[in-house]
Protein backbone atom coordinates (compact mmCIF):
# COMPACT_ATOMS: atom_id res chain seq x y z
CA UNK A 1 0.00 0.00 0.00
CA UNK A 2 3.08 2.44 0.67
CA UNK A 3 3.69 1.97 -2.86
CA UNK A 4 0.49 2.74 -4.20
CA UNK A 5 0.58 6.16 -1.88
CA UNK A 6 4.15 6.99 -2.50
CA UNK A 7 3.37 6.98 -6.28
CA UNK A 8 0.19 8.69 -6.62
CA UNK A 9 2.19 11.27 -4.48
CA UNK A 10 4.91 11.55 -6.88
CA UNK A 11 2.97 12.02 -9.84
CA UNK A 12 3.53 15.42 -12.25
CA UNK A 13 1.13 18.42 -11.77
CA UNK A 14 -0.64 17.57 -14.58
CA UNK A 15 -1.41 14.11 -13.99
CA UNK A 16 -3.11 15.07 -10.84
CA UNK A 17 -5.63 17.77 -12.48
CA UNK A 18 -6.41 14.75 -15.02
CA UNK A 19 -7.07 12.79 -12.63
CA UNK A 20 -9.23 15.21 -10.69
CA UNK A 21 -11.43 15.67 -13.94
CA UNK A 22 -15.08 14.72 -13.77
CA UNK A 23 -15.37 10.44 -13.77
CA UNK A 24 -11.70 10.07 -13.39
CA UNK A 25 -12.37 11.68 -9.79
CA UNK A 26 -12.86 8.19 -8.75
CA UNK A 27 -9.51 7.53 -8.95
CA UNK A 28 -8.48 10.01 -5.74
CA UNK A 29 -11.41 8.47 -3.95
CA UNK A 30 -9.56 5.06 -3.87
CA UNK A 31 -6.54 7.02 -3.09
CA UNK A 32 -8.35 8.24 -0.30
CA UNK A 33 -9.44 4.88 1.12
CA UNK A 34 -6.25 3.25 0.91
CA UNK A 35 -4.39 5.76 2.34
CA UNK A 36 -6.96 5.98 4.86
CA UNK A 37 -6.47 2.45 5.50
CA UNK A 38 -3.23 2.59 5.62
CA UNK A 39 -2.74 5.01 8.05
CA UNK A 40 -5.91 3.55 10.54
CA UNK A 41 -7.68 6.74 9.80
CA UNK A 42 -11.24 6.15 9.66
CA UNK A 43 -12.49 9.99 8.88
CA UNK A 44 -10.16 9.83 5.81
CA UNK A 45 -11.95 6.11 4.70
CA UNK A 46 -15.59 7.58 5.06
CA UNK A 47 -14.77 10.51 3.29
CA UNK A 48 -12.75 7.94 0.62
CA UNK A 49 -15.96 5.86 0.43
CA UNK A 50 -18.47 9.38 0.18
CA UNK A 51 -16.33 10.79 -2.74
CA UNK A 52 -16.93 7.77 -5.11
CA UNK A 53 -20.64 8.83 -5.86
CA UNK A 54 -21.16 12.57 -5.30
CA UNK A 55 -17.40 13.13 -6.05
CA UNK A 56 -18.10 11.95 -9.66
CA UNK A 57 -21.28 14.43 -9.88
CA UNK A 58 -19.87 17.26 -7.75
CA UNK A 59 -17.25 17.11 -5.50
CA UNK A 60 -14.40 16.58 -8.71
CA UNK A 61 -14.71 20.50 -9.09
CA UNK A 62 -13.11 20.83 -5.58
CA UNK A 63 -10.63 18.23 -6.41
CA UNK A 64 -9.62 19.82 -9.49
CA UNK A 65 -9.44 23.48 -7.67
CA UNK A 66 -7.05 21.91 -4.53
CA UNK A 67 -5.38 20.55 -7.18
CA UNK A 68 -4.35 23.18 -9.00
CA UNK A 69 -3.72 25.38 -6.24
CA UNK A 70 -1.96 23.56 -3.41
CA UNK A 71 -0.84 20.27 -5.97
CA UNK A 72 -2.95 17.98 -3.93
CA UNK A 73 -6.71 16.97 -4.11
CA UNK A 74 -8.69 18.03 -1.23
CA UNK A 75 -8.03 15.94 2.03
CA UNK A 76 -6.03 13.78 0.63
Amino acid sequence: MDNFIKSYDELPQIAKIIFALPFLDIIWAIYRIVKGVNTNNVLMIIVGILWIIPGSVVCWILDLVFTIMNKQPLLA
